[in-house]
């Protein structure tokens, strides 16, 4: 469905006032994603993991270079596409809460993205109503965020990215914040959403709790996928992994007694072709 091929972004920053340079913040990265599966991103804070998901819906600041190629269902993923596809075929679930209005109740924030999705006043009022029950929200419809938990917000979000049936959905850390009970009723949300043969890219630094979901996994260091391996791969010592950055990223784990292989910053692995 989404093919990303040696994808890399370059910002800009300014040494000195009148100087500018350019920071590689995504380097020849290769993904691809496939309809019915959840594909978890995960690295470090700075990996560059939400810079990709802004990468693919065309959201990043006009002075960034980009190079390689994304293509969305067999298509080229231009600029004028991914104006056209997002909100739409593509959506975002972001990782700030301060995406919801804090002046808007529930309901009114799932309508009006039906809305920017093209539905009209009466049928955006149905399909709010629509998935704010199937997210187990219609009694928090006339709730404003600031009434909301973490979870019930999250939920608002996901609803919100499925009034247009989008066919991919990033989710940006969607379980920042969460007790146990609410972030597995979001991962849960988000896996539902896999198994109508979307794809859902999940991105993440959590990798234990990523796992409960995932279909594939691709670390990501420095802007580069070290490895992309089934989850079924991260079991045992992660014989079965090819990165030891992936590989140290598992056996650190709590439920891996925390084994201290620690992965050394001088130590070159070569990202994925």
């Amino acid at each position: 469905m989404l093919t990303i091929d040696r994808l890399t972004l370059q910002l800009p920053y300014y040494p000195r006032w009148w100087r500018r340079e350019w920071t590689t913040c995504i380097e020849s990265l290769s993904l691809h994603l496939q309809p019915g599966e959840v594909h978890a991103v995960v690295g470090a804070s700075g990996a560059g993991k939400s810079l990709l998901a802004y990468a693919i819906m065309g959201l990043l600041p006009q002075a960034a270079r980009v190079a390689g190629e994304l293509r969305f269902q067999g298509e080229d993923l231009t600029p004028a596409r991914q104006r056209q596809l997002r909100g739409h075929q593509l959506a975002l679930i972001p990782q700030s809460l301060n995406a919801l209005d804090p002046l808007a109740r529930s309901q009114h924030q799932v309508r009006w993205a039906a809305q920017r999705a093209g539905f009209g006043p009466s049928a955006a009022h149905q399909r709010a109503d629509e998935l704010l029950s199937r997210y187990q929200l219609s009694h928090a419809s006339t709730h404003y965020p600031h009434e909301l938990s973490g979870g019930m917000a999250r939920r608002v979000l996901i609803a919100m990215a499925q009034v247009s049936n989008a066919r991919l959905v990033i989710a940006d850390e969607p379980s920042v914040g969460l007790d146990p009970n609410q972030r597995d009723r979001v991962l849960a949300a988000l896996k539902a959403i896999a198994l109508e043969g979307k794809a859902v890219m999940l991105i993440t630094h959590d990798l234990r709790h990523a796992l409960t979901i995932a279909d594939r996994v691709s670390v990501i260091r420095q802007g580069q996928a070290l490895e992309t391996a089934p989850a079924q791969a991260f079991q045992g010592q992660g014989e079965q992994l090819m990165s030891c950055y992936a590989r140290d990223l598992w056996q650190a784990l709590p439920d891996n007694a925390f084994s201290t292989h620690p992965f050394h910053p001088t130590h070159q692995e070569p990202a994925l072709a």
